[in-house]
């Protein structure tokens, strides 16, 4: 997932340096959700790990 944000960040990127601002400003708005999206997920994991102990 962390992938496909920056994927879009630099579709953002790239359609900003060409002067697409639509373009641009969704593929931004996109990348931005799918990190957060990764960054809940991975502190979601870390937490588990955390509270579930270790297997006997």
């Amino acid at each position: 997932m962390l992938g496909w944000s920056i994927t879009f960040l630099i579709v953002a990127l790239v359609a900003a340096l060409f002067g697409f601002g639509g373009i641009a400003t969704a593929s931004a708005g996109i990348a931005q959700i799918l990190f957060y999206i990764f960054l809940l997920l991975f502190v979601i994991a870390l937490a588990v790990r955390v509270l579930g102990g270790r297997a006997p």
